[in-house]
């Protein structure tokens, strides 16, 4: 399969220039300075190799491309050779591509410069490259590298679906509808084997055309064939992990460990000791399990031994002549924690949400209502319910304990029961799951994978980051949101923006360092007035300064913002790069991340903003009134509102709510079941948080009822706060 095969000249060359060590007469574009080139087709600075392939910069003709822009470009062909021009394109042709363009406006941002057209006869849409895939065109790396609108695409096609529920993606295994879309592929040789885009860009990415295959039955021919149809781009290199230094040392290592269930070595299970008793013989099938002679019974070195599940796969085929397969050891790591915690660091994923920043803020037309948005994301629930067994003590330890659990599929129904560990009859009670969503998402805010007071970043913790805590966490926000948990409302600004648009793309500000220390020296660094006073800072900081890379040379007193700049980049970014990829793995999960990414002004009013304050009006119309309810009690529940309002009351208006529903906030979805009311002859108010339903004591007078109202409420919250609070004292 040539991926670089000639379009009437064009050629997709050695490694699509991919390779970060391939040599090259072009200088890099500076990314470090203050310059950052546009790209003359698209008029984009975006450096981004995964989407519009490596920028370039001519700097003898101040000339600056995207390689897929040119490449894709309809009225330009390489004339010259591989290192004459850009690419083997001429400069005088690449001057001549850009005036034609000119002349051509993008029918997607109506901006002038689209050199791209659809090849479908008498259509007449022409494009930027990042319009057309803002906007689902097809780019095909092959062949006359053709390129297709939005409605006359390549689609697949499939007879018949008989796929009832969804299928996990084969690379990232999230679940996935097995319908084909743009955003969603079909292997051509295994009909069960369906596939994300982006996974498959990336690893075609990854993999490169030598070793870019069908993930289930190792096909290259046909698969590459038509993911290079689909528009999947398969750059002629080797593999990324081909490139890394001493990538295969472990294969050098002899595993050296007694795995079986009674080791007799008195030096441990690692004690290994050549030509004794204390030699630890390998599985002759495996090789990756391990006994000492003695402590399988075995003679000598030259007597054959299996683990015990090699054992069992050999025994249970019937066929001991035949060759044995391996099998992998057993391990209490999840395949989804190993294949979701992160992507490649050489070449991370990009969801296309990214790329729809520019379209997004065009058109009302983009904007969604967040509620909308979170019910269409409840569409992947199904009815299969499972259980979780929470202990309201230990919210945190609880879900994580749940989630984690390997019969646990975030797009099941979630029931909550609640336990106590210190009731030794193992009672359990019907909870609340929006009540428990809203608890975790408080203990979410304020653990120390986050800091910050208000707005909040991402922190660096390293035993969090050990114990996959932060791939965790996106996991539990992004199914909070699914199943109709609260607003998150405490990220700033800069977290949510790096999610959205990149790291590489935001720039943090001074209130996002929540370190006194490093906050005093941005500020000290700010406010120099002389380059005496600056160098004398640097001086003063060097050593923290050069562990974090920020050392520069001052020429200026304007230098002094660039070096402010510098160090404000590596504490709020740079320096958790690692919690940050593992966070927005989790957030993948249902596929938030990639909602977030396509409706950014939606989502960030609830990630960024908390929830406006209840008023009288807003509870009112939040409580449906059941018909018998007594029209007197009714009238003391208005009154008791307005009174909280006018600040007659102790209690709050979100203590009401959380009294009834467990919640101190409307989740942006709204409640389910929707919160009633109801009027009974009982001396006291009564919520029950499962039905969302609060029940109001029928009284003779309004100063009871107050006063009962009152009693029942803030005590009810006192006492579980109590619970909470004895718990984290212990």
């Amino acid at each position: 399969m040539a991926c670089g095969a000639a379009r009437e000249g064009k050629s997709d060359t050695a490694a699509l220039e991919l390779l970060p060590s391939a040599p090259r007469k072009m200088n890099e574009s500076k990314t470090g300075g203050s310059q950052n080139p546009t790209c003359v087709f698209c008029r984009k600075n975006d450096d981004c190799p995964i989407k519009y392939g490596e920028k370039k910069t001519n700097e003898k003709w101040n000339l600056t491309v995207h390689y897929y822009c040119l490449l894709m470009s309809s009225g330009i062909w390489q004339r010259g050779k591989e290192e004459e021009g850009v690419y083997g394109f001429l400069i005088e042709d690449i001057r001549k591509e850009v005036t034609r363009a000119s002349k051509l406006k993008c029918c997607i941002c109506k901006k002038t410069g689209a050199s791209i057209g659809c090849v479908t006869p008498r259509c007449k849409r022409s494009y930027h490259f990042p319009c057309g895939l803002q906007r689902e065109c097809i780019f095909q790396f092959t062949g006359n590298f053709a390129s297709f609108c939005w409605n006359h695409r390549p689609v697949q096609i499939i007879t018949s679906n008989n796929y009832r529920d969804s299928l996990p993606c084969t690379i990232c295994l999230e679940f996935i509808e097995p319908i084909p879309t743009y955003s969603i592929l079909r292997s051509p040789c295994c009909k069960n084997a369906w596939f994300h885009r982006d996974c498959l860009q990336v690893q075609a990415i990854n993999a490169g055309v030598f070793f870019f295959r069908c993930t289930i039955c190792n096909n290259s021919d046909i698969f590459q064939k038509e993911m290079l149809r689909m528009g999947i781009h398969i750059p002629e290199k080797d593999a990324s992990w081909e490139l890394e230094e001493n990538a295969y040392q472990e294969l050098l290592q002899h595993y050296e460990h007694c795995d079986v269930r009674r080791c007799r070595c008195k030096e441990g299970r690692d004690y290994n000791v050549p030509d004794s008793k204390w030699e630890i013989k390998r599985c002759q099938c495996c090789g990756s399990r391990g006994t000492h002679l003695a402590c399988s019974s075995l003679q000598s070195w030259e007597e054959n031994w299996e683990c015990l599940e090699c054992r069992g796969i050999l025994y249970n085929s019937g066929d001991f002549q035949k060759a044995k397969k391996h099998t992998l050891p057993n391990t209490n790591v999840g395949i989804t924690d190993c294949l979701l915690e992160e992507s490649s660091p050489k070449l991370p994923r990009q969801s296309p949400g990214a790329q729809r920043e520019d379209l997004l803020r065009q058109g009302s037309k983009f904007r969604r209502d967040i509620s909308t948005l979170i019910i269409e994301l409840g569409f992947q629930i199904k009815k299969k319910a499972k259980r979780l067994f929470i202990n309201k003590a230990n919210i945190w330890n609880s879900a994580l304990d749940g989630f984690r659990n390997q019969n646990f599929n975030p797009s099941y129904t979630i029931e909550i029961a609640y336990v106590n560990e210190n009731d030794h009859f193992g009672k359990e009670q019907p909870g609340s799951k929006q009540e428990f969503l809203s608890l975790l998402m408080q203990q979410l805010e304020n653990s120390p994978l986050f800091e910050g007071s208000l707005s909040k970043n991402l922190s660096l913790n390293s035993q969090a980051l050990k114990e996959n805590l932060y791939y965790e966490a996106g996991k539990m926000l992004a199914i909070s949101l699914v199943h109709g948990g609260p607003s998150p409302g405490f990220f700033s600004k800069t977290l949510f923006n790096c999610l959205v648009y990149g790291p590489e793309s935001t720039q943090p500000i001074l209130d996002d360092v929540s370190d006194f220390d490093v906050a005093q020296i941005i500020i000290r660094i700010n406010t120099a007035a002389t380059v005496a006073d600056l160098n004398s800072l640097i001086n003063e900081y060097y050593n923290y300064l050069e562990l974090i890379g920020c050392l520069r040379l001052i020429t200026s007193l304007s230098d002094k913002y660039m070096l402010a700049k510098d160090i404000l980049v590596y504490h709020v970014i740079k320096r958790v790069q690692a919690p940050f990829e593992s966070f927005k793995q989790g957030l993948r999960t249902l596929g938030v991340l990639e909602k977030i990414q396509t409706y950014p002004e939606a989502f960030c009013n609830i990630f960024c903003h908390k929830p406006e304050n209840l008023s009288t009006k807003i509870l009112s119309d939040l409580f449906t009134v059941h018909t018998l309810s007594d029209v007197q009690a009714l009238g003391f529940w208005n009154s008791y509102l307005q009174a909280i309002e006018d600040g007659k009351s102790t209690v709050t208006m979100e203590d009401i709510l959380i009294f009834a529903t467990g919640c101190s906030s409307i989740p942006p979805a709204g409640f389910k079941p929707t919160p009633s009311i109801e009027c009974l002859h009982m001396d006291f108010p009564v919520g029950n948080k499962c039905n969302n339903c609060l029940a109001l004591p029928i009284t003779s007078t309004y100063k009871e009822f107050q006063e009962n109202m009152d009693f029942a409420i803030k005590n009810t919250l006192r006492l579980e706060k109590e619970e909470n609070s004895h718990f984290i004292g212990h």
